[in-house]
């Protein structure tokens, strides 16, 4: 992006989020972050990026600018887990996401926004096989269609399980850090059965510079960002070492992905990282 803009991040103190607000500001943009930190961390708060806190559905109590951009990444993100947390996925990913809609349209500003890969797993049932796959995918419809409706700029991106430094571990963790941590603390490994189940692992840095590319040049749907390299979760535990056991299989579990980067790389956008080099890395203790 050439020239200075003012762009709202929500999920601005996420992981992706907190990265994207970084490079954005370094590349001289003014850049506020709306978050209301239930994933997000304060400790992940970088110079010259105006933080504001507060719900998505509120987001017309808290931003009374009109943005260039909108990187809408403040939704809830666990597959697994949203079985237990239906009612918080239904405020975060609908009620939250309707009110940035609703920000979107009246401001008529150009919205990014970060759906989910899972709609795509299991040769499109994946949509359905979870709370949050069904709100992601269905929020990626309404995006689109308010696209139609109000003749509004957008472009939506997938993401396929990014890691990186400074990611989460726990019940809303990733696979790659929850296994990083305990590798760290040499406990066993715990792999989901079957173990085959076979994903897509993406770096941080270059997630956000298919955001980045996105929201300079990117038009429509379909900016899938990933790396098209599959490993089952049995294949990554092997790459930390040590011992692993096998637990019951999860609700929600898809078995394969499927990934399609062709408009991503379009834009010259192209994958640096892989995550075997990453946990390679871990392993040796650099």
């Amino acid at each position: 992006m050439s020239d200075s803009k003012l762009i709202l991040v929500t999920g601005g103190a996420g992981f992706v989020g907190s990265r994207l607000c970084a490079r954005l500001q370094k590349e001289g943009h003014h850049v506020i972050s709306l978050d209301n930190y239930f994933t997000g961390s304060r400790d992940a708060r970088v110079p010259g990026v105006e933080y504001r806190e507060g719900h998505t559905k509120d987001i017309e109590k808290h931003v009374s600018e009109t943005p260039d951009i909108i990187y809408h990444l403040g939704e809830y993100s666990r597959v697994e887990q949203s079985f237990d947390d239906v009612a918080l996925v239904w405020d975060l990913n609908k009620a939250g996401t309707f009110g940035v809609l609703e920000f979107w349209r009246k401001r008529a500003c150009k919205l990014v926004y970060a759906g989910s890969s899972t709609k795509f797993a299991d040769g499109g049932l994946g949509r359905d096989q979870s709370p949050y796959a069904w709100t992601k995918a269905s929020n990626t419809e309404l995006v689109r269609n308010y696209s139609a409706w109000f003749k509004l700029p957008h472009a939506i991106t997938y993401f396929y399980n990014v890691y990186g430094p400074g990611e989460r571990s726990g019940k809303y963790g990733t696979v790659i850090e929850i296994f990083r941590q305990k590798h760290l603390k040499g406990e066993p490994l715990t792999v989901n059965a079957p173990g085959t189940q076979k994903r897509n692992f993406t770096y941080i840095e270059d997630i956000v510079e298919g955001l980045l590319l996105v929201g300079e040049k990117g038009e429509g749907d379909d900016y899938g960002l990933g790396d098209e390299r599959e490993y089952s979760i049995l294949e990554i535990a092997k790459l930390f070492g040590g011992k692993m056991v096998m637990g019951p299989a999860t609700a929600g579990n898809r078995m394969a992905s499927a990934i399609d980067t062709a408009k991503a790389k379009g834009l010259g956008w192209k994958v640096t990282t892989s995550v075997e080099e990453y946990v390679k890395k871990i392993v040796a203790g650099s």
